[in-house]
């Protein structure tokens, strides 16, 4: 396992460097230049195809893992990954692709994975809703390709601070190598393995220098993997309770619902319209006083990895409970219910500016 995750590892790392190096060459359809968007808080115009060292990272630890094992199957996972990458990839070099048609092409992602690896959602440990997914294979499949497809779009939404989703991951994937371990599923510890190289990888250039973005391709790509992993583990391991993968991700998730909740209902406005009222653009703005009016690119790159590591403690409430009851149900749900009830406490917390003076990182520029 070790050599799939340097194998990974350096390959995104390399890669990285490449194309951090030669920006230059690149820079006009691969740089974010737009620094005064609403959901923009970068300094400087910075390269966004970070998804592409993480897809490298990937392919070389996935055909490590297949040499070692005999197996082809991590090859089928590719395959079924590569929508999702690819359009949010291409998005990231033209601009054009809008998030209905990259929410489309993670549904198609999660077909490929149905058909070609048997990854579907058969059990939800619901009375009644077990029996109709084990009875009508379309709504299993229906219900694994809104899975699937939301947790990569809900991925791609938290990733707006450097460091953010990258160590969010590594935290999930982590989890999922834990009950891979414990359920002896070899093969899907190996492509975890192979994902947490590759995108420790790229956050080596991400955080907290942000010298390169994992863009909508590299976003996409994370999520997806950390729900087909998820989705392949409780259909392969009938030990591993459903509601475990959903734990880890809840933060992601929720911060999606709460956000369709917000805009539609309390806002009125359309689900996609874009603001900065999401939990980790209201911690930078209220709980980042690092540096605030200063006009340094070096100050508001310190301020904006300073964000991410009050979400890496708060993604831990629910990751850690998960990996020490992966296949206990109802208490997997009683931390499902409370990591919403926290998350909407902290929310509205920081909206009263009623946050503790010692959870505000303070400094004046001076």
């Amino acid at each position: 396992m070790l050599q799939i995750l340097l194998l990974a590892l350096a390959a995104s790392l390399f890669s990285g460097q490449f194309l951090i190096r030669y920006a230059h060459l690149h820079a006009r359809f691969s740089t974010d230049g737009d620094v005064t968007g609403v959901q923009k808080f970068h300094a400087t115009p910075v390269p966004r195809i970070g998804g592409l060292p993480i897809m490298l990272g990937l392919i070389a630890g996935c055909a490590l893992s297949g040499y070692l094992n005999t197996s082809v199957w991590v090859l089928l996972l590719l395959l079924s990954a590569f929508p999702a990458f690819a359009a949010g990839f291409i998005e990231d070099l033209t601009k054009k692709i809008g998030p209905l048609p990259r929410l489309l092409a993670t549904f198609v992602a999660a077909g490929l994975g149905y058909f070609l690896l048997g990854a579907g959602l058969a059990r939800l440990s619901i009375p009644g809703v077990d029996h109709l997914l084990a009875s009508y294979w379309w709504l299993s499949l229906l219900l694994t390709v809104v899975a699937v497809g939301g947790v990569a779009h809900a991925v791609n939404i938290i990733d707006g601070y450097n460091g953010l989703s990258g160590m969010v991951a590594v935290f999930i994937f982590l989890a999922i190598i834990y009950v891979c371990f414990k359920v002896q599923d070899i093969v899907l510890m190996s492509v975890c393995f192979a994902m947490v190289g590759a995108v420790l990888g790229f956050l080596f250039w991400n955080f907290p220098r942000g010298l390169i973005f994992a863009g909508d391709g590299g976003a996409y790509l994370i999520g997806f993997m950390i729900a087909e992993i998820s989705v392949l583990l409780v259909a392969r391991n009938p030990a591993v309770s459903p509601w475990f993968p959903l734990l880890c991700v809840i933060y992601p998730v929720f911060e999606t619902v709460f956000s369709i909740y917000r805009r539609k209902f309390l806002q009125g406005r359309a689900v996609g319209y874009p603001d900065a009222l999401h939990l980790h653009q209201m911690i930078y703005k209220r709980m980042v006083l690092w540096m605030v009016g200063s006009k340094d690119a070096r100050h508001l790159t310190q301020r904006n990895s300073m964000t991410s590591p009050y979400l890496w403690l708060l993604t831990s409430f629910s990751v850690v409970p998960a990996m020490l009851f992966w296949n206990r149900t109802w208490v997997l749900m009683l931390f499902c219910l409370l990591f919403v009830l926290g998350y909407l406490y902290l929310y509205r917390m920081i909206v009263r500016f009623k946050v503790p003076n010692w959870l505000v990182l303070r400094r004046d520029d001076s």
